[in-house]
């Protein structure tokens, strides 16, 4: 990577990119700012006349540009400032460089698969509209540091996230995101190949160390975003009494979060769906909280967590999923919602979202991830219409 030394006035401090190395682990980087202290000789007279002048006050006046420019992207790394600068700088970026900003959207995919399919492309999506300041990301299971996916990928989900100035798709590597939890010595016993549910276990210990380590929040892969959640601290109440763990937010080093790591080995039994999901979490909440049925829309509250309204997140419940994918006569307005889970668990993708349909999960696309909804939508039904052209 190029390295720029930016030069201010005589005897001020410059500033040069980040000097990232390696420190000898597979997945660990260190990378930090250097200032440089540098001197110009001092300008003397000089007889050959104001041409000589002229000229080097024009270098100085560039070098201040470039030193001006310098301090600007320091303290945009500090600040919601940091999307404007994203395009030429964001995939030279570390995670934990990224997490490390604060209040990150985090999204896991626990699947070999490398091509995101259109509804986790508009979960992502979705969320970088609405969160506009704040760093989204997708870790991958399926991705290593070798893998070259970018702008210019064949996949063309990879191609639409990478283009939006505040996603970031990195590798998800348990091991690394599993120092210095409990977690970690389950992860080293534990054998994958012999267990049930993995893909769904392991993504339940990946977002509790994600958000217990950085903060932030954490959403399924089916969660379209529609407005901001303005809760810190929260659980969303799947119905009364019952938490899901679809989608919470907590700031790092949370207790609640490392008493339910703690928990999940306590309790491991992968053998039991959602025993360390959203079982986990209802009974770690009953612990500490009395639980009581919601009435209305109101929130409920304890040791200063929010426990939201299941119209938050789940305003068509589990058993209904299906709805998302029909014609409504008059559409909901969601007015008391700040994302919708689309059930995709329940569903097994077996439907999908059809350019035409008018379904309501065809409407919340167009609205909440529209260029989703082009590209992998309108853009593929083309495509493969078409093809099928060609082929006859």
């Amino acid at each position: 990577m190029l390295q720029t030394v930016c030069v201010s006035s005589p005897g001020s401090w410059a500033l040069r990119e980040p000097d990232c190395h390696h420190d000898g682990k597979q997945t660990s980087w260190k990378c930090g700012f250097v200032r440089t202290r540098i001197q110009h000789p001092c300008l003397r007279h000089d007889p050959k006349g104001p041409g000589k002048a002229r000229m080097l006050k024009k270098i100085q006046i560039c070098l201040c540009f470039f030193f001006v420019s310098g301090i600007l992207y320091e303290i945009s790394l500090l600040s919601g400032c940091f999307f404007s600068y994203m395009p030429m700088s964001k995939h030279f970026l570390t995670p934990e460089q990224v997490l490390n900003l604060g209040k990150s959207i985090i999204f896991l995919e626990t699947t070999e698969r490398l091509e995101p399919p259109p509804l986790v492309s508009c979960s992502v999506e979705s969320a970088a509209r609405i969160y506009q300041d704040r760093p989204i990301i997708l870790f991958m299971k399926g991705l290593t540091n070798n893998t070259a996916l970018d702008l210019n990928s064949s996949y063309a989900a990879f191609s639409l996230l990478s283009s939006m100035k505040n996603v970031f798709i990195f590798p998800l590597q348990m091991k690394t995101v599993f120092q210095g939890t409990p977690l970690l010595q389950w992860y080293n016993q534990v054998v994958p190949e012999q267990e049930k549910n993995w893909v769904h276990v392991s993504s339940d210990a990946s977002r509790l160390a994600l958000i217990w380590k950085y903060g932030g929040i954490y959403m399924d892969t089916d969660v379209i975003s529609i407005r901001p959640i303005p809760e810190e601290s929260f659980l969303a109440a799947q119905k009364s009494q019952f938490s899901s763990n679809g989608i919470f937010g907590f700031p790092a080093h949370h207790k609640f979060i490392w008493d339910c790591m703690e928990n999940f080995v306590l309790k491991y039994n992968g053998n039991i769906w959602g025993n360390q999901g959203p079982f986990l979490m209802t009974r770690m909440l009953k612990a500490i909280c009395n639980l009581t049925d919601f009435k209305g829309t109101e929130d409920h509250s304890c040791q200063n967590i929010s426990f939201l309204n299941p119209q938050r997140f789940y305003p068509i419940p589990y058993p209904a999923w299906g709805r998302y994918y029909k014609v409504w006569d008059k559409s909901p307005n969601f007015n008391h919602s700040y994302a919708l889970h689309l059930w995709n668990f329940m569903n097994h993708n077996q439907k999908a979202v059809v350019a035409g349909s008018n379904t309501l999960a065809e409407k919340l696309y167009k609205a909440y991830c529209p260029t989703t909804y082009e590209d992998l939508i309108q853009n593929a039904e083309l495509r493969d219409f078409t093809r099928s052209e060609n082929a006859a």
